[in-house]
């Protein structure tokens, strides 16, 4: 272990760094298996490794709690650590999240000590920084709002390309509308699916609100229909409402 006894200068010599967290445990956490480490007084063996698995979490949980630990330190490493975190928080076990890279900036460490020694050496003495991890509903809301952001990130790359589709069959609505996902390039894009191919009928189409005048639209919408182009639009609008409709039921 790191030699946390002896302080610098002249005041420092002589005095032993105070434990701050008597009842601390330290975990490295990994991808397939977690290294815990207790106290060296509260178990005939202080460091276990338990599998990734629900089941094994709640009997590192148990044993943690049998050993008298009330918190824990542990890197944030990928996704890996927000299971255990989790379990351990419903627990009543407070975590202390850190950045690995404060860690391994802390000196003192010999190279027979394991990682999840070397953490739980360093929180019993308060030296892990916590990182900053919002409460629970906070993370639910947040969870929501990600996966939200991805949904509108894949409906987008669809709108890319249905303008592909129609720019491969000269059809020039991005030039015509300012947004091709709008009421009126949405409806005039339906009606070709259905057959439409007349350039004044499309145009007529317009939303009241739309500025184009139905001869400058019918210009834009006068196109060279492919079957193959037509049938990647159609395809392209699939998917662009599948995630629309998702959108929708993430927002409800």
């Amino acid at each position: 272990m790191g030699d946390f006894t002896q302080g610098r200068g002249r005041k420092g010599r002589g005095k032993a760094l105070p434990m701050i967290n008597p009842n601390a445990a330290g975990l490295d956490i990994g991808s397939g298996e977690h290294w815990v480490a207790v106290p060296e007084d509260r178990d005939e063996q202080p460091v276990r490794k338990f599998r990734c698995y629900t089941g094994d979490l709640q009997d590192m949980a148990d044993w943690l709690e049998k050993c008298g630990i009330t918190t824990v330190a542990m890197e944030s490493t990928g996704v890996y650590w927000i299971p255990v975190h989790q379990i351990l928080e419903r627990r009543r076990i407070a975590v202390v999240l850190s950045n690995a890279q404060h860690i391994k900036n802390v000196p003192g460490r010999k190279t027979d000590v394991l990682d999840c020694q070397w953490i739980q050496r360093l929180h019993s003495y308060g030296l892990v920084s916590g990182s900053f991890r919002p409460d629970d509903a906070i993370c639910v809301i947040r969870s929501y709002w990600r996966h939200r952001q991805n949904l509108v990130r894949y409906a987008a790359s669809h709108t890319q390309h249905m303008q592909k589709a129609l720019i491969q069959m000269n059809v020039q609505l991005h030039k015509a509308v300012s947004d091709i996902t709008g009421k009126t390039g949405m409806t005039i894009i339906r009606a070709i699916l259905r057959g439409e191919r007349a350039a004044h009928a499309l145009a007529a189409m317009k939303d009241s609100r739309c500025e184009r005048s139905v001869e400058e639209l019918a210009a834009a919408l006068t196109g060279d229909y492919r079957e193959e182009h037509l049938f990647v639009l159609k395809q392209a609008v699939e998917c662009y409402d599948f995630y629309q409709a998702q959108i929708e039921q993430c927002d409800r």
